[in-house]
């Protein structure tokens, strides 16, 4: 006898806290894809959840403590749940800490179901599955030989409230081995996703009405996929295929490194329409000696060599980097030639860390490490220069006409905020219903972290 009785999965609520990267924001979507089949959906608030995932990032400082914090307070939640006749609910945790600390959480936190890397999160379902039958702990911290995105499901949700900007993944790992870095101990070596993969992905984030791909990497430009003849093909080929998906009309990339820029990257910032001029290029620091102790394998003026490149093929380019003060060995000489470049080059803007050690590199068992109150007077001077380069870059756009995607309602009624091409926020006084569309907008004056303008032209894009 056949039971034609339909069957339906019960629904359980997901919770996930995302820490660091674009690319953790990208794998905790991915993760939601993943525990969708299991009847999990998300939600906005932990008290609710029947599991919650911690997504972590090894990358700030007292990174690990941060994520025993909150443990200690979803332990709390988990046993007044509980005490209210509520399921158990599973606790998860994801992402870099839990690769370079698995053993540590489990010891630490016994409370802890699941724990997993960043390469492992495709084999979720199997995991919460052992977690239940078992009743202990699930860890997953190997480096599996299989790619994780060929075991993604193929129909992901999209990714952003306003389906108009999303991430995608195309690089993952580094071989660069920086000496302040934990990325290629939590991240492994350097992998890239097939084209065909990342173009039918990218296809399908079109479909739900994505108009803006940023495209990610540890070294997103060491990306080396193959293509559908088994050879090997580049950043900017990528691009150009990407390039040519009906309704994909922005194309960015994010974080690169400066001994993988190509001269058919920069030749593709010239041609290609949909890249848009702005470039992300962490160079860390002005001095050749502290890059030399950084393993950077570049020097300033390489660096600066790039830049100029850069410039010429695509004069609007805006750049942004990265910059670390105080690595160890770092002396005032050394502080002054890092202004010295950044002077020089003049940045959009910039993201700026003292150094912490990370257990496991090379720097943080350095000698001369600098004093915290000398790596906090330089953070100050550094950010003092770049946000004046900042807010100068901005007000050059004053009285300039750009083209704007317009993507969400501002905080007032009647307004619409968009991303030029330069990723500024830009507010301007429009219909909601123009949400989605690129228009020309002129810029009236700046404000503390966006611009203020006035819609000139529409540009219809469907």
């Amino acid at each position: 006898m056949t039971d034609n009785t339909a069957t339906t999965t019960k629904l359980k609520n997901l919770h996930v806290i995302t820490w660091g990267c674009q690319m953790n924001v990208y794998d905790s979507a991915r993760m939601e894809d993943v525990l969708r089949p299991l009847g999990y959906r998300p939600v906005s608030q932990v008290e609710h959840a029947d599991m919650v995932i911690l997504n972590t990032c090894h990358i700030r400082e007292r990174a690990t403590e941060k994520v025993f914090s909150e443990l200690g307070l979803l332990k709390k939640i988990r046993e007044d749940r509980l005490a209210q006749g509520h399921e158990r609910m599973v606790i998860a945790v994801a992402g870099c800490v839990a690769q370079a600390e698995g053993a540590e959480i489990i010891q630490r936190a016994p409370y802890v179901d699941i724990v997993l890397g960043p390469q492992t999160y495709h084999r979720l379902p199997e995991m919460v599955a052992r977690a239940a039958r078992a009743g202990g702990h699930v860890i997953e911290t190997d480096f599996p030989v299989d790619m994780k995105f060929d075991f993604l499901p193929t129909e992901a949700a999209p990714q952003t409230p306003e389906n108009l900007s999303a991430f995608l993944t195309i690089q993952e790992g580094c071989d660069k081995f920086c000496s302040f870095c934990v990325v290629p101990y939590t991240r492994g070596a350097e992998s890239s996703r097939s084209v065909a993969s990342i173009l039918s992905e990218a296809r399908q984030m079109a479909r739900h009405g994505v108009r803006e791909l940023t495209l990610l990497g540890q070294n997103v430009n060491a990306y080396h996929g193959l293509d559908a003849q088994g050879a090997s093909a580049d950043l900017p080929q990528l691009v150009r295929a990407l390039s040519r998906i009906e309704g994909i009309a922005r194309i960015r990339y994010t974080t690169s490194h400066p001994r993988d820029v190509t001269q058919s990257l920069i030749d593709a910032h010239r041609d290609e329409a949909a890249l848009m001029p702005f470039l992300h290029l962490p160079v860390q620091s002005g001095s050749d000696r502290v890059l030399k102790a950084m393993n950077r394998g570049h020097t300033a003026d390489e660096y600066r060599d790039i830049i100029r490149r850069f410039r010429a093929a695509r004069p609007d380019i805006a750049i942004s980097s990265d910059f670390i003060v105080g690595h160890p060995g770092e002396t005032d000489d050394d502080f002054e030639a890092t202004l010295a470049l950044i002077r020089d080059i003049g940045f959009a803007q910039a993201y700026t860390f003292k150094y912490s050690p990370r257990p496991g590199t090379p720097a943080s068992a350095a000698d001369f490490q600098v004093d915290e109150a000398v790596k906090d007077a330089r953070l100050q001077i550094v950010q003092k220069l770049i946000r004046a380069q900042q807010d100068a870059f901005n007000g050059a756009l004053v009285g300039r006409d750009v083209a704007v995607l317009l993507t969400h309602k501002g905080r007032k009624p009647g307004q619409v905020v968009g991303r030029s091409p330069y990723q500024q926020p830009v507010i301007i006084d429009a219909p909601e219903h123009m949400i989605g569309r690129i228009v020309t907008v002129r810029i009236l004056h700046t404000l503390t972290n966006s611009l203020a303008g006035e819609l000139i032209r529409e540009t219809i894009c469907a």
